[in-house]
């Protein structure tokens, strides 16, 4: 059996090889939302498009009963310069004095917001991203400081700046409590070691990249976006950092419960709102490239009856083809027959249409097998010249393209370093692409000379910097600082968000309420009594509405009453009092059956009911694959049991006999 972790990165190249070469039974796992799964990933394991053979959602994970993750809050932090960017111009007169002071060409200063811990850091911003952390995160069990945190940065540069911000700004800390963990700190496998350790001083850690995805730390109860992300997989992803459960993290049966999320660059509203999905398409290689090139030049070559140029095209497509199947790859392997019959030069030099169908559909593809590492340049150059060739073939010498095409080739060859020996050693190659005389009346034989004598020596071009060696860094008071609650609506978790603030009135405010009352009782209550204990909570917070839980879509809408039992559940007792009568009528109950019944009357009991096709899921099918009807053979028991359960069956209160009111919720 094949398990592919992360198997939405599964479909391209060598993992595909591994699924199609091996006669074995596949499971893939990966965290990604159903939505964002490539189509081919779904084929590849025999499913329909979007209809994975199991889905877990974050919200069934944090509704299930026990949660298996914790869900979070959010708080969108932004100021002056994170909105509206960083320009002299809209400054005011105290900011533009604090500029002045720090910039001779303060006037000159005019960046975008997105610009902001990018190409320019404005320590009075950093400030305050680390106020809101230090003044409004969710605090260690003393509460004495912040709990375990993970701060996103954009770059390594960045997250140094960071931790230098933050020593300045609380040096009580000492330097311990605050460190950068990338791919650039040699002690970083310690440093994750001593994060993930309780009783270590490190609580917050900064990470660029490496902390995003694949580490568990049960601890963390703070993230900070410090960064944008555009990737809705890898935003999923590192919102998992905060998800795991962590009991008695904050004492004695004091679990963690939630985290929370500062959101320094809109990174939720941008999913929600702006984020438009697109599948990424299959990116073909370097090698492929070069491969297809040289189809069309041999095929321009024909059309032209310049049987030399078609020659040497058809002489470097059947290297090409050896090539990879000399890999010995599996990809190579599954396909070496129709790779031996590609490789046979005679067939490739009559060029038939069925072969060159082949080649591009079976040879090129497979491309990607062979090993270019350290000579990309070369392959690059290999390519530009093709190219060159090709269009040389079809316009001649003062086609537009091979204008074009020549000024990129004459360009990367000033680009060599000319002091180094193996450049010196092409001089006479050099000057001839330099040379105006050569271009005039080029020929693709010559083209292909200069290509073989200089691809070599590619590697040596030393490209002019264009950026600035550091950001440039400014101290100027930033203002208009807000940090609001920001309910994320992707994913469903405003469901999640509700419920948990319409528990918290209903326990908070509620607790006695005679309604609550019989609902956990199992008695009947009226609709209209439904209807007002939905607004009375809406008068407790104005963003409770039960309304909400009930949903929008018809066919799945869940009555009033539906919603508060399964918020407030029902009393152990009254349920248990529901299955007595079966259990004494049945006393020869074996082990698995008890068990079964148990696990029944505990699932009520915290949901408030059960639907029967909930039956066959689990955690029912945990004791018994079918469940009920493997468990209790005999039909009449069964048919009981079905009797018991519909009275906790989801279902509608009393009809009110209020009249008919307009008045919304």
């Amino acid at each position: 059996m094949i398990i592919a972790d992360e198997s939405h990165r599964s479909v391209y190249k060598k993992f595909r090889a591994i699924f199609q070469h091996f006669d074995a039974l596949e499971v893939g796992l990966t965290a990604t939302p159903v939505r964002f799964i490539e189509r081919n990933t779904y084929g590849l394991f025999g499913c329909e498009d979007r209809d994975p053979t199991s889905h877990f959602s974050f919200e069934d994970a944090i509704n299930a009963k026990p949660s298996f993750l914790v869900p979070f809050r959010v708080m969108a932090v932004s100021t002056q310069f994170s909105r509206s960017g960083f320009r002299y111009t809209q400054m005011s007169l105290e900011q533009q004095t604090q500029l002045e002071d720090q910039e001779p060409r303060a006037e000159q200063v005019d960046y975008e917001s997105q610009d902001l811990d990018k190409h320019f850091f404005n320590r009075d911003t950093t400030r305050l991203i680390w106020r809101s952390l230090m003044e409004n995160g969710i605090r260690e069990t003393t509460g004495s400081h912040v709990g375990k945190t993970i701060v996103f940065a954009r770059s390594h540069v960045h997250a140094v700046y960071l931790a230098e911000v933050f020593s300045e700004i609380y040096p009580q800390y000492g330097s311990a409590f605050c460190r950068v963990i990338d791919n650039q700190e040699p002690k970083a496998d310690q440093l994750i070691d001593d994060f993930k350790n309780s009783e270590n001083e490190l609580t917050i850690a900064i990470s660029v990249d490496m902390l995003d995805t694949g580490i568990d730390v049960p601890q963390v109860v703070n993230l900070v976006f410090a960064k944008p992300v555009k990737s809705y997989v890898k935003f999923w992803q590192m919102i998992g950092r905060g998800t795991r459960l962590s009991e008695n993290l904050f004492g004695a049966g004091r679990d963690k419960t939630e985290f929370l999320i500062f959101d320094h660059w809109s990174n939720f509203w941008f999913f929600d709102e702006e984020y438009k999905e697109k599948q990424p398409s299959r990116q073909k290689s370097l090698l492929q490239h070069i491969f297809e090139a040289r189809i069309e030049l041999a095929q321009a070559a024909l059309d032209k009856m310049d049987q030399d140029v078609f020659q040497g095209a058809a002489g470097l497509i059947i290297g090409d083809v050896r090539a990879v199947r000399d890999t010995n790859a599996i990809d190579a392997r599954d396909k070496w027959r129709e790779l031996e019959m590609l490789a046979d030069g005679e067939r490739v030099h009559h060029f038939a249409a069925a072969t060159q169908a082949d080649l591009l559909s079976i040879a090129a593809p497979l491309q990607h097998l062979r090993s270019i590492r350290g000579d990309e340049d070369a392959y690059r150059f290999d390519l530009l010249m093709t190219r060159l060739e090709l269009e040389l073939v079809r316009g001649g010498p003062n086609a537009p393209k091979v204008q074009d095409l020549r000024a990129r080739v004459e360009e990367g060859v000033e680009l060599l370093a000319k002091n180094q020996n193996p450049v010196k050693a092409k001089a006479d190659s050099i000057q001839q692409v330099r040379s105006k005389e050569f271009w005039a009346t080029v020929q693709v034989h010559e083209l292909e000379g200069i290509r073989r004598e200089l691809r070599g020596i590619m590697k040596y071009q030393q490209f002019a910097p264009t950026t600035r060696v550091a950001p440039q860094i400014f101290d100027v008071t930033d203002t208009g600082f807000t940090a609001e609650a920001y309910i994320p609506r992707l994913e469903g978790l405003d469901l999640v968000e509700y419920k948990r603030r319409v528990e918290a009135v209903l326990h908070g405010h509620f607790a006695e309420n005679a309604v609550l009352q019989r609902i956990r009782a199992g008695k009947a209550v009226r609709e209209e009594e439904l209807e007002d204990l939905a607004k009375l909570v809406l008068a407790v917070d104005d963003k409770a509405n039960v309304m909400h839980l009930t949903g929008h879509d018809p066919e799945t809408r869940r009555s009033l009453l539906a919603v508060f039992r399964g918020l407030v559940g029902l009393d152990a007792l009254a349920v248990e009092r529901a299955f007595m009568a079966f259990v004494h009528k049945h006393p020869r109950l074996s082990s698995q059956q008890l068990r079964f019944l148990q696990v029944l009357q505990n699932y009520i009991a915290q949901n408030g009911g059960i639907e029967i096709e909930r039956l066959y899921e689990p955690p029912f099918t945990t004791i018994h694959a079918e469940s009920m009807d493997g468990i209790f053979t005999d039909p009449t028991d069964v048919d009981e049991l079905l009797a018991i359960l519909t009275i906790f069956e989801p279902r509608r209160a009393v009809p009110s006999e209020r009249p008919p009111t307009s008045q919304a919720l």
